[in-house]
């Protein structure tokens, strides 16, 4: 049972850094790098719970679809994109390993995995196996789209000097956006803004995928104009 949960957990998590990691095609990162990067997002876990804990009082004097965005934007999107943000500039921005556009995807990715890897856990040992299968499809595929989205514009960040300050901006905001976004369509109880999850999830794939080609050929086509 407990070894069943645990792979339910971690699988997904597993799958997209090996994703991640083959996609990275040039020069791939040093293994122990990508393990902190994954160590780092399980730590901020605990920051994260309680901070969230501090900012989910105000919601109690909230309803409806008010008390929703305060969760989902304020509690959730913030405190948790922000977390992340911190953690790329404290630990990898001004790492010697950064030094592709692509790697910004790479270690932004890594650490939300390894949030969303004990998020997970915590999750599906309290719902069970269909929580498990369920968050498998949507909550950990969101938080790596998320995380593409930060580490794209923190590539860009990195290697275009001349709009760094608004790649920095756009490497938290379009993330706090987005996971905002989807937390509150699914938390508004409203069929209307459930039937709208769907549609904005695909262009979430759409999005990072899109995000991925382009980081990903733009490095080659640095490494091999050096030479």
């Amino acid at each position: 049972m407990f070894n069943n949960l645990l792979f339910i957990s971690l699988a997904p998590i597993f799958i997209i850094a090996f994703y991640i990691y083959s996609r990275d095609i040039y020069e791939k990162e040093p293994i122990f790098y990508l393990l902190k990067a994954l160590s780092i997002g399980a730590i901020i876990v605990l920051p994260v719970v309680f901070i969230e804990k501090q900012l989910s009082v105000p919601a109690e004097k909230l309803e409806g679809i008010s008390n929703a965005a305060w969760i989902a934007f304020i509690v959730a999107g913030l405190t948790e994109e922000g977390m992340k943000y911190l953690a790329f500039l404290l630990f990898f921005w001004k790492s010697s390993n950064f030094n592709e556009r692509f790697d910004g995807i790479v270690y932004a990715v890594y650490i939300s995995l390894g949030f969303a890897g004990i998020e997970n856990i915590l999750y599906v040992f309290s719902g069970g196996y269909s929580v498990g299968i369920v968050r498998a499809l949507t909550a950990v595929p969101a938080h790596a789209l998320f995380g593409v989205v930060m580490g794209y514009y923190f590539g860009l960040a990195k290697f275009y000097p001349k709009f760094r300050g608004v790649y920095l901006i756009l490497a938290f905001f379009l993330p706090f956006v987005f996971h905002g976004l989807y937390d509150f369509l699914l938390m508004a109880n409203s069929p209307f803004f459930l039937s709208i999850f769907i549609p904005l999830f695909i262009y979430f794939w759409i999005i990072g995928f899109r995000k991925i080609s382009i980081a990903s050929d733009a490095s080659v086509f640095r490494k091999n104009n050096r030479y």
